[in-house]
């Protein structure tokens, strides 16, 4: 599984730059990182069990911090701070971030929400 060589947060963007040493490359938001969060929060416990999350389209990521070294703790402005992104997760995420916001924007249509924001990864 490749791991990333850097890991770059741009602040005033709100977008977390990734580079792999397979050199695959991505910048992802910090709306879409939180919205995915591996959390038991978002993701729930068991399957059909995730929450929908709104309301994030302006949302930052406040500190990174490392874990082993095997993942990172992203600690974002609303006070959420306990989903661990593996490397693997991390990966998965870059690579399937078209299709996994389409479906983040097309559930959100389908409940009814409306994002008040830019339509960015």
């Amino acid at each position: 599984m490749p791991i990333p060589v850097s890991i770059n947060l741009k602040k005033i963007s709100r977008i977390l730059s990734l580079i792999f040493d397979d050199n695959t490359a991505a910048e992802l938001s910090c709306e879409f990182l939180r919205v995915n969060s591996p959390s038991a929060e978002v993701k729930g416990h068991g399957p059909g069990q995730s929450v929908l999350q709104t309301g994030k389209e302006n949302i930052n990521i406040t500190s990174i911090e490392p874990i082993g070294n095997y993942a990172i703790k992203l600690i974002f402005d609303d006070g959420h701070n306990s989903g661990i992104y593996t490397w693997k997760y991390l990966y998965e995420l870059c690579v399937q971030k078209d299709k996994l916001w389409d479906e983040y924007i097309n559930t959100l249509a389908k409940k009814g929400y409306t994002r008040k924001g830019n339509e960015s990864v």
